[in-house]
């Protein structure tokens, strides 16, 4: 009977080990080489990093909740300090001397348990139920806004590419310009002061909040169009402070397509204008604009704050600006992480709808 040698045998468990090893390593690379799991990875980790930059930030702002509130008892009574501090210290669970570290993995493990936490200046009251609450205003007005002016700036961009140097083109693109120049609040001033307090063209009390008081929130027509009436000007405000960038985003896309070798082919086939329009110059140049279109609808969540605050229209912005002033660290953190999320997921879904639309920036990913 042959004899094995303990040294062959070692040598091949160990080419057998390495192997294993080879093969793992390379399953884990085609993983990795997936274009749709190197965006979402790259998601995660942005999300991550944003919410620990926020996180450490807020609580470098000057006071804290107790601050906040101690003045405010100082303001209306006449207390000592000690009194005051007591006082609002005992109404809700929060250390201002508790490390900052130890804070940060608590909120950590609240996130990976999907907890939010409850409101520091509102015992009680969760913060998710707040963002659930005061989201879908804002939700409604802003994704109203940009809907009509993404629509209207692509109709209107092709129109001013079609009749570039033209009057009309000259006319749109200083409309254009115009709109896309003056920031959103100011347009906000300009409409409440001009048209609201000296012209008088419409109540501004009537239209404070979400809906007037007294109506029942339901699906009935009386309810849906106070809705409207209330968020018309926050919508009025996203359409012509973002409709000129739509313009002059789509004119020069347009401009772009119109000189592409296919665009030539098919006019020489005889396709008529409106063919070519539609099926080869339109969806071609409003390809880029999606991108344009998904980061867009994240940071006007964050725009929102000053748009809701000057008109006093009650969404996830009016939370913030609140919580802001009364240091609510737990409302913040809860607001921001939604406008990281935002901003994060939708560059997502334009990466991974540019990549199906157009399979050259997938392979160029996975390369």
């Amino acid at each position: 009977m042959a004899t094995q040698d303990p040294v062959m045998n070692e040598v091949g468990a160990g080419v057998k080990q390495a192997s294993i090893f080879d093969v793992m390593l390379f399953r884990l690379g085609n993983i990795y080489r997936n274009y749709t799991l190197q965006v979402i990875l790259q998601a995660i980790l942005t999300i991550w990093g944003v919410i620990t930059f926020t996180f450490f930030l807020i609580r470098l702002m000057p006071g804290n909740p107790i601050d906040v509130l101690v003045a405010q008892i100082l303001n209306q009574e006449a207390v000592s300090y000690q009194e005051a501090y007591a006082r609002v210290a005992a109404s809700f669970d929060f250390d201002p001397d508790a490390s900052v570290v130890d804070q940060y993995f608590d909120y950590l493990g609240g996130l990976l348990r999907l907890d939010l936490g409850e409101s520091l200046v509102s015992p009680g009251t969760k913060v998710v139920d707040q963002l659930l609450h005061f989201l879908p205003w804002t939700v409604f007005s802003v994704g109203m806004g940009l809907l009509i002016s993404f629509t209207l700036g692509i109709l209107l961009g092709i129109l001013m590419a079609y009749y570039r140097n033209s009057p009309l083109d000259h006319i749109l693109s200083l409309i254009a310009s115009v709109l896309s120049a003056v920031p959103n609040f100011i347009w906000a001033l300009v409409i409440i002061i001009v048209f609201g307090i000296n012209l008088r063209w419409f109540n501004i009390g009537e239209l404070r909040g979400v809906y007037s008081p007294n109506l029942r929130p339901g699906i009935n027509l009386e309810f849906m169009l106070d809705v409207l009436k209330h968020a018309a000007l926050p919508i009025f405000i996203y359409v012509i402070s973002t409709l000129g960038t739509w313009m002059l985003s789509m004119k020069s896309s347009t401009v772009s397509v119109l000189s592409e070798d296919y665009v030539t082919v098919a006019e020489a086939r005889g396709l008529t204008a409106r063919r070519i329009a539609t099926a080869y110059v339109g969806r071609n140049a409003a390809l880029p604009l999606f991108t344009q279109l998904m980061i867009a609808i994240g940071f006007v969540l964050g725009g929102a704050v000053v748009i809701e605050e000057i008109l006093v229209y009650w969404g996830v912005g009016h939370y913030l600006f609140y919580s802001i002033t009364t240091r609510d660290y737990t409302a913040m953190q809860g607001v921001f992480l939604v406008i990281t999320a935002s901003v994060v997921f939708a560059n997502v879904f334009a990466d991974l709808l540019y990549a199906r639309l157009d399979p050259r920036v997938r392979v160029e990913g996975e390369g």
